[in-house]
């Protein structure tokens, strides 16, 4: 059981939603998991529309137990109803599941990001996703957390402190090469043995790549990736990312791109599978 959050210090683009969708969805078909992805977008759907449309729910007036009512708030489903479960202590190990939606049953479940149009109430029911995870953890084997920028620093701190793996999203250009040098200097945390790195919509053809971005790094290992590809990106936009993974996943040809795709998404798996063995004989 381990919490594998997705992390990028910066606001730009790095394709971390879609990489979380690629490796989430591919470990849960390949493998014999029970794996929970869990969005804490605020007003972005990126994420949640790779497996089906956003639907538009009529706001409900309710308290989630956080100090004040909030009108923009489904709680049928998603954070809210689960923050108001838990704020209540009534849990169970799989209080999580029955407040996530199912992707492939028994496989992959899907928690949402909070629904509210409002910041100040975003911020609230953030703060409790320490809880939401540490529930979770004792029911699925992996907890993949596609941590989004809009969350305060001090409560990104500590989703980072429980994680047992952290995967920091770079991006193929000097800038973001240098910020995570910085940042490794600076934060002893990112010199920590539980930390990953990968590409995200990585160009193979770029002088940065894969071998020489791990190079320049000196990393001991090849860092991981999320391959460019055009037709995973649209099956993402179509809310096919399942049609397109199950589609290619038997194809073997080096010379096709979606081939290509389907083997690096695997390697990456495969990367977090033995990451998490390695830490857990270290502990």
């Amino acid at each position: 059981m381990a919490i594998v959050t997705f992390y990028s210090d910066k606001n730009k683009e790095t394709g971390q939603s879609l990489s979380v969708a690629a490796i989430a969805t591919s470990m849960a078909i390949e493998h014999n998991y029970k794996i929970l992805v869990v969005d804490t977008a605020f007003q972005d759907p990126t994420l949640e529309e790779c497996y089906w449309p956003i639907q538009k729910t009529q706001p409900v007036k309710v308290n989630l137990g956080l100090g004040r009512p909030n009108t923009n708030t489904d709680i049928s489903s998603g954070i809210e109803g689960l923050v108001k479960v838990i704020s209540s202590n009534k849990t169970t190990p799989e209080i999580v599941r029955n407040y996530s939606k199912t992707v492939l049953r028994e496989r992959l479940d899907f928690l949402q990001a909070p629904r509210t149009q409002e910041y100040d109430d975003y911020q609230e029911i953030t703060t409790r996703y320490i809880d939401v995870l540490t529930s979770a953890n004792r029911f699925y084997d992996y907890v993949f957390v596609d941590l989004s920028r809009k969350i305060s620093q001090e409560t990104c701190d500590n989703i980072l402190q429980i994680s047992d793996i952290v995967i920091y999203s770079l991006t193929q250009n000097m800038k973001s090469i240098e910020r995570f040098l910085k940042l490794r200097s600076e934060n002893d945390f990112f010199k920590k043995r539980n930390v990953m790195l990968l590409i995200g919509r990585c160009d193979q053809e770029s002088k940065y790549n894969v071998k020489n971005i791990t190079r320049y790094l000196r990393e001991k290992s090849e860092i991981s990736s999320v391959p460019y590809n055009t037709l995973f990106f649209e099956s993402c936009s179509e809310n096919k990312v399942i049609d397109y993974l199950l589609k290619y996943r038997k194809l073997i040809d080096n010379l096709d791109k979606n081939a290509v795709f389907i083997k690096v998404i695997k390697d990456t798996v495969n990367a977090i599978i033995n990451k998490l063995h390695e830490v857990q004989m270290r502990a």
